[in-house]
This record gives structure tokens, C-alpha cells and sequence, in this order.
């Protein structure tokens, strides 16, 4: 443990830096605090290899690839692009390592606590259909592509079937391509 400040409130606090091997991988560490003065908390994976920018994609077309594991660092970004699901970083972002099935599930309470904010039932209506859909993923009946990209590189999706593509130029989903901004001349 390394004390520190709290970026919060100031407070000291102890920083936590573990490293654990992933088998067919390698180490990570984990770097976490938590202040229980203000509440704090911070929550980080890095590789502890040389990484490169990259995006890792899966294809989710069994029960089986649930298990396959996942590593987030606080900088990757998750989509799902058949659902329309897109998760940025935000500055309270936490990196986790789990499996596919724990990313389905943390998406899927997401959009229950979503569903549960809004009174437009027309909102209630979509959150339901995503969330029948994750299931059908999790049942093996729907496959989807999981994705990662991480600028860092601290990111990965670890099993046989996982791609990694190297990331060398930063794409805008938001223009569609008959923009003029988007042309180049």
C-alpha cells in the first residue's frame, strides 16, 4: 500500500497495487483506493507487458463464450454495436476484469436502473426489449459482437475465438458519411 491524497477531499489515503497472472495471458495490475471520508473510490487494470492501441472484438454465439474472460481498463470503451450499446469512460469509470457474461449482466443493470428512472413508457418499452435480447445472448439464441477499444492498450478479451486489431487513426461514429465534414477532398 502507498498512501496518498484523496483527489476528492484531500484526506490520506492508501493506494492498493496488487498484480495477479491471468493463465494465457499475463499479469495485470490492479490498482484501487477508497476514501471513507468523502467515498472516493478508484478502481484500475493495467497490463503489465508493452501494449499498443487496439480493439478486441468477440463474437457471443454460445453459452460457452460467457465464460471467456474480460479485462477493462479505466480507458477502454464498450459497445455492442447490434444493440446500439456504446459505454465511454467517464471520469468515474472503474476498470474490472470479468467474464463476458459479468459485462452482459453490468449492461443489463444498467438499463433496469434506467428503465426504473424514466416515466416515458415508450423508454420502459425499449429497456425491456434490450434486455430480452441480452438474455436471448446468455440463452445462446442471439449473437452479438462484444468490442473494445483502448487507447492505451490495457484492455483484452481473452479467449481463442477473441480478435485484436491494432487501432491507428480515431473514427467518428456520429457522422454518417454523406456529411460534408466527413468528406475528404
Amino acid at each position: 500500500m502507498v498512501p496518498g491524497p484523496c483527489p476528492g477531499c484531500s484526506t490520506e489515503i492508501e493506494y492498493l497495487y496488487q498484480t495477479e497472472d491471468i493463465p494465457y495471458f499475463s499479469g495485470i495490475l490492479i490498482i484501487s483506493a477508497r476514501c471513507t471520508h468523502c467515498g472516493y473510490r478508484f478502481v484500475d487494470t493495467q497490463l503489465l507487458k508493452n501494449t499498443e492501441p487496439s480493439r478486441w472484438e468477440l463474437q457471443i454465439s454460445s453459452p460457452d463464450d460467457l465464460n471467456i474472460r474480460v479485462v477493462r481498463s479505466m480507458n477502454g470503451i464498450i459497445s455492442i454495436p447490434e444493440f446500439g450499446v456504446h459505454i465511454d469512460p467517464g471520469p468515474a469509470c472503474e476498470g474490472f476484469v470479468s467474464n463476458v457474461e459479468g459485462v452482459l449482466n453490468r449492461i443489463d443493470a444498467v438499463i433496469a436502473s434506467v428503465a426504473g428512472w424514466t416515466e416515458d413508457p415508450k423508454e420502459v418499452e425499449n429497456a425491456g426489449h434490450l434486455r430480452e435480447r441480452i438474455a436471448q445472448v446468455k440463452a445462446g439464441r442471439l449473437s452479438v459482437t462484444l468490442r473494445i477499444d483502448d487507447p492505451t492498450g490495457n484492455s483484452a478479451i481473452l479467449g481463442e475465438k477473441a480478435r485484436i486489431f491494432p487501432i491507428t487513426a480515431v473514427e467518428c461514429e456520429s457522422w454518417d458519411d454523406d456529411s460534408p465534414g466527413n468528406q475528404i477532398s
